[in-house]
């Protein structure tokens, strides 16, 4: 069964090729096609998280896996050429096993945002660029994500002594100015990179969409498409 979210996308793109099949649009109800693009929406963001939310959603993704922070880096060649690797793995897989943990509380937020939808966000996401959905969802829920996320991924770098000292001393570093005031918490650093690996699998998503929208079919897309012919 077709990803609604392709369907939209792909009902978007045929209706811009030509005035004679957006003039088929006419056989479809406001209510059908305000239907069909929250469904589209409520599921394309459901796949992302249901991709995320798992063992090794993060870890086992180089695309979104979340290396130790930048300032750290540097500390981990060390560590691994004195024989102490283990500390740095033992610190990398409790992030990402923190962003997996927390991604899945973003499902409610981000169904919420698809309900709140008003006229104005359904226009700017069509006639949008190739991102539109994600930076709907990015304005809409990265504040109260970030919320939800940082208890979540406290809790789990608590088990850490590694974090808690990483913490301990990058808030001294970052009174002098030495690093960012982002990276002197890591629950910050990992709720952050957590945003980031979830909308970059919602943009990837609709990148491939807007490339291929007729990948796939459904009754909703052979429906739609009937009313352009």
């Amino acid at each position: 069964m077709a990803n609604p979210l392709r369907i939209f996308i792909a009902l978007f793109l045929l209706v811009t090729l030509s005035p004679a099949r957006a003039a088929g649009l006419d056989a479809i109800s406001p209510e059908e096609s305000g239907g069909a693009l929250r469904q589209a929406l409520s599921q394309g963001a459901t796949a992302a998280v249901a991709s995320l939310g798992k063992p090794d959603g993060f870890l086992g993704n180089p695309k979104v896996k979340i290396p130790l922070p930048e300032n750290l880096q540097k500390a981990e060649k060390l560590m691994r050429k004195l024989g102490m690797g283990k500390h740095a793995d033992e610190l990398i897989l409790t992030m990402n096993r923190a962003a997996e943990a927390a991604v899945p509380e973003a499902k409610e937020l981000l169904l919420n945002a698809v309900k709140q939808m008003t006229l104005q966000d359904a226009k700017a996401i069509l006639s949008g660029g190739d991102d539109s959905v994600t930076q709907y969802f990015q304005r809409t829920t990265s504040a109260p994500l970030t919320e939800k996320f940082l208890p979540i991924v406290r809790q789990a770098t608590e088990r850490v002594e590694l974090a808690k000292k990483y913490n301990r001393y990058a808030k001294q570093a970052a009174k002098l100015d030495l690093i960012d005031k982002k990276d002197a918490s890591l629950e910050a650093y990992v709720t952050e990179k957590a945003l980031d690996g979830l909308f970059l699998m919602i943009a990837e998503e609709e990148r491939a969409i807007r490339k291929n929208p007729l990948g796939q079919a459904s009754s909703l897309l052979q429906k739609v498409f009937g009313a352009l012919k």
